[in-house]
């Protein structure tokens, strides 16, 4: 007799997903949430709209197997004959030197023009609005040292408000939420965004980069208007966009303990680090250098 624990669930089918500011290598990245939600969906087509891996921050000492699980997972979807598209952002802007590398179903690019049920859509993770990015890049990188570190503070504080039966909170967004040059930062980088689309003659402008979920459309000063999104991140609101029967939804996803059906070739084994890069070598059919006797 089955159980609810054994009860395996069905996956969704999303025709396009898009997912953002995972940062991967980070103390703030849920990628145990992740994972979980990647399992749960069976996507033709997924659009990586950057800082996936946060090659800023990244270090050898902190990279858990549920970091590398998620990398194997978005592999295993392009062997699978799913379109991956992985647009670079400024923590992982070293992936822009590689700009059109084609792995079989993988392919790396600075911004996509997708049309999807005659709309012209742009996506581009969006670090070309911030000034900082241009004129002050340390002040940028030391930002998100600083991030980082509220993100741990964060998870302490809230494991305190839990032992005391109390609501979680969230550090950074009260914080951006109460900085009003935060808020007009935000705003700028959307009406941006939203000016340059319109110029060209796109129907929807999808971003990333400031970790705010967001759908809705935005009216310029002469009337023009165009619909907007950004995709979140994977820090904070373990957000992501999924495009279903000519509809766009934004969706928040929320951990849980369920199994969702696999296929044999899509199980990802648990491993410890050695393991899983040696699998990845292999998988790559990297043959490593022998060290000499």
């Amino acid at each position: 007799m089955e159980t609810k624990e054994n009860i395996k669930r069905k996956k969704r089918k999303v025709e396009v997903l898009v997912i953002s500011d995972v940062h991967l290598g980070t103390y703030g990245c849920h990628a145990k949430e992740l994972l979980q939600y990647m399992k749960s969906i069976k996507p033709q087509t997924v659009i990586l709209n950057g800082d996936i891996i946060d090659m800023w921050q990244f270090s050898k000492r902190y990279w858990p197997k549920e970091h590398m699980q998620v990398v194997q997972q978005i592999l295993k979807w392009a062997g699978k004959g799913v379109r991956v598209h992985y647009i670079t952002g400024n923590h992982d802007e070293l992936l822009r030197k590689f700009v059109g590398f084609d792995m079989g179903g993988l392919v790396i690019e600075n911004q996509l023009i997708l049309e999807l049920d005659g709309k012209k859509h742009w996506f581009f993770h969006g670090d070309i609005f911030d000034f900082t990015m241009q004129h002050a890049k340390w002040l940028t990188k030391l930002g998100a040292h600083g991030y980082d570190f509220l993100i741990v503070l964060n998870a302490v504080c809230n494991w305190v408000l839990t032992k005391l039966g109390k609501e979680k909170i969230s550090l950074s967004k009260n914080i951006k939420n109460s900085v009003k040059s935060a808020v007009k930062f935000i705003n700028n980088f959307e009406q941006a965004a939203a000016r340059i689309a319109i110029e060209r003659e796109y129907d929807y402008v999808v971003c990333g980069h400031i970790h705010q979920p967001v759908q809705r459309k935005i009216e310029l000063e002469n009337g023009d208007s165009i619909d907007y999104m950004n995709s979140g991140d994977w820090v904070e609101h373990c957000s992501a966009l999924e495009f279903n029967n000519g509809k766009w939804e934004l969706v928040q996803y929320k951990y849980e303990a369920d199994q969702f059906e696999e296929e044999e070739d899509e199980k990802i084994e648990t491993k410890d680090q050695q393991a899983i890069f040696q699998s990845l070598m292999e998988e790559f059919n990297v043959i490593p250098l022998q060290k000499k006797a």
